[in-house]
């Protein structure tokens, strides 16, 4: 495993880079091109792709169930890559950092929720391969550096996270991973650095991104969801509560913003990806909404919780308090890993 804050060149189909230095160079990316062949059987393969994704949607839509006919945005995305028979990519901003708070995680480096997280998309891509010969990779573009700040995270606990998921995708041969993050695009610039670079360029404005989370339910919803994750997660704050509250909604617009600018620059250096999201997306938008592991929340994920493995096998994210009353703690190569409801195993 390379030292922190270094990395080799992550290699993904779409570009090339070094992280040394303090901007390293990327070259302009141009998508597959089309071969001459039959566009019947390309639209057949995307169906079938994105057929595989469906069960596990994550989304707060009700009503029955659609088929791939219903993800117009998601099947554009497929067809440059089908048709060139490349690998699908897909791309999943995400696995930032552990939350801030005792309460909820077992510490701040991965665990048995990140792995088993990992090995799902790993088999997911596996099956595609069933569909698609030339098979799928999942680019996941760790975005922790990114708000850092925002969520009160130290840099130096986000740079072993991000080692330490590198660690466990080579250690469990995850052959179809790959991570992404802000070493891949601007090498070994300052951490602060980095971020105002990002927000500067590709950020929107508070005042635009204020007006649509009055007018648009979706974006409504995920800054009322980023809002209750950092009020839940600030384990340090001094004032009242209604004070915390309040900086919690201003931090929540600086998250989003954020977010929106890492989905941008993740676009620009990936043209051809598949966008995916571990937020709850609609149906209709050019996100597609993936559920890593089954949680009582829709917006649970393993970097917010820990897994309980029930007495009938089944796995659940959880708060670690809600856990540990459970079940009793696992570990994995000496550190904690997950617990384990009494009479299972």
């Amino acid at each position: 495993m390379p030292p922190t804050g270094t990395r080799p060149t992550t290699t993904t189909g779409t570009t090339t880079g070094t992280t040394t230095g303090t901007a390293p160079v990327h070259p302009t990316i141009t998508p597959p091109q089309p071969p001459p062949g039959d566009p019947a059987a390309h639209l057949a393969t995307c169906h079938a792709i994105l057929a595989t994704l469906l069960p596990y949607r994550r989304t707060l839509d009700t009503g029955h169930d659609l088929g791939p006919d219903a993800y117009p945005a998601q099947l554009r995305q497929l067809a440059p890559r089908v048709a060139a028979g490349a690998p699908v990519l897909f791309t999943l901003p995400g696995f930032p950092c552990k939350s801030p708070n005792p309460a909820k995680v077992l510490g701040h480096l991965p665990d048995e929720g990140e792995r088993l997280s990992l090995r799902f998309l790993d088999d997911l891509c596996a099956r595609v391969t069933a569909v698609h010969p030339p098979g799928a990779r999942v680019l996941i573009c760790s975005d922790g550096h990114v708000f850092s700040d925002l969520v009160h995270v130290p840099d130096r606990h986000i740079d072993a996270y991000g080692d330490a998921l590198r660690a466990l995708i080579r250690d469990e041969g995850l052959t179809h991973l790959d991570v992404f993050d802000l070493r891949d695009v601007y090498g070994d610039l300052p951490n602060d650095a980095k971020r105002t670079r990002i927000h500067a360029r590709h950020a929107p404005s508070l005042e635009a991104l204020r007006a649509q989370t009055r007018g648009d339910e979706p974006t409504r919803r995920l800054y009322q969801g980023i809002t209750r994750f950092l009020f839940e997660d600030t384990v340090s704050f001094t004032g009242s509560r209604s004070a915390l509250q309040r900086d919690c909604r201003t931090r929540a617009y600086g998250v989003i913003q954020r977010s929106r600018a890492w989905g941008d620059l993740i676009a620009a250096h990936h043209p051809d990806a598949c966008r995916l999201s571990i937020h709850p997306q609609p149906r209709g938008s050019a996100k597609f909404g993936i559920r890593l592991l089954d949680a009582p929340d829709v917006w649970l994920t393993p970097w917010h919780s820990c897994l309980l493995r029930h007495t009938d096998g089944r796995r659940e994210l959880m708060r670690r308090a809600d856990a540990e009353r459970l079940g009793r703690l696992v570990l994995r190569q000496g550190r904690p890993s997950h617990y384990e409801a009494i009479g299972a195993g």
